[in-house]
């Protein structure tokens, strides 16, 4: 029952982000990209800040200048920005493909800056994954469109804020995380909205929009954390992927989109090659575990 109710909170945050990006999607034809991730940091900050302050947790300490914080917290700045500017420019169903690289990516972090062990296999995965990436976006080609390349930089920053939370001290909840990395979005928000320039005073139909996005991203966040807290994550977290499946329908549905062979190949690719480095880490992960139980319960090895 464990699994189940994680499956169902999973794929409950993934239909949420989602619906959350096509909200998004549809306020930047007539509101600067800029001005949606001020307001919408603003008011995530808002709420989780609410929660966190409820529980008796300090948001304004030293603990912000804590490297590993800084880079989180730039992470998730850098990655937003782009990845919202992605979205404002390119197909939602082309972005939702692209991000489904993000396991491969903290997969191969974790080797290369936190000495993670990644064996051959896994590294084959990867590199078949980023094939697939490759395929989607198809770069020299009359199908290229720029707005690829600012998925995969905003995969980059989501990947350096996942790797940051994953040496995080046990002493950060997981709400006064959630308040700092929505802030952060708000002087990305201001960059861009330097560049850009112009305002827009919404309407009760923008109000109404960016409501909803926050509401569906706060609740995605929240199932999200709930779901990785309950049963196998090795049979929880493959059910990420289900944002893809959402994101083909809500981008035929609201936009019309239609993708490809070239991109449902290459999605297919990543995904299937995101699932075996998941399987893999899983397995590899309780074969360690039961190697240790052997050990501990061993009286000779004490």
């Amino acid at each position: 029952m464990e699994n189940i109710r994680g499956i169902a909170l999973m794929t409950a945050a993934m239909f949420g982000f989602a619906i959350e990006d096509a909200l998004v999607k549809t306020l930047s034809v007539t509101m600067p990209v800029g001005q949606i991730l001020i307001l919408l940091g603003l008011g995530g900050a808002l709420i989780f800040g609410g929660i966190a302050w409820a529980q008796g947790t300090k948001l304004i300490t030293r603990d912000l200048l804590d490297p590993l914080m800084l880079t989180r917290n730039l992470g998730e700045m850098f990655g937003t920005m782009a990845f919202v500017s992605a979205l404002a420019l390119s197909p939602m169903s082309l972005v939702a493909a692209i991000v489904q690289a993000m396991p491969l990516m903290v997969t191969m972090g974790a080797a290369l800056f936190l000495g993670a062990p990644v064996g051959w296999r896994r590294w084959s995965a990867i590199i078949i994954g980023f094939i697939g990436v490759l395929i989607i976006i198809r770069p020299g080609t009359a199908e290229f469109d720029i707005g690829a390349v600012l998925a995969l930089l905003g995969v980059t920053g989501l990947t350096a804020r996942d790797l940051a939370t994953r040496v995080m001290p046990a002493k950060y909840s997981s709400m006064q995380l959630s308040c700092y990395g929505f802030f952060a979005v708000v002087p990305a928000g201001l960059l861009l909205w330097a560049f850009s320039g112009g305002a827009f005073a919404p309407q009760s139909p923008e109000v109404i929009r960016l409501a909803a996005a926050l509401l569906a991203g706060v609740m995605g966040y929240y199932a999200l954390t709930l779901s990785m807290r309950m049963g196998d994550i090795s049979v929880i977290t493959p059910f990420r992927y289900s944002r893809l499946l959402f994101a083909l329908i809500l981008g035929a549905i609201v936009f019309g989109e239609r993708p490809d062979a070239y991109m449902l190949t290459g999605s297919a690719i990543v995904i299937a090659a995101g699932l075996y480095t998941l399987i893999r880490e899983a397995r590899l992960a309780r074969a360690a575990q039961q190697a240790q139980s052997t050990l501990s319960s061993d009286p000779t090895s004490r």
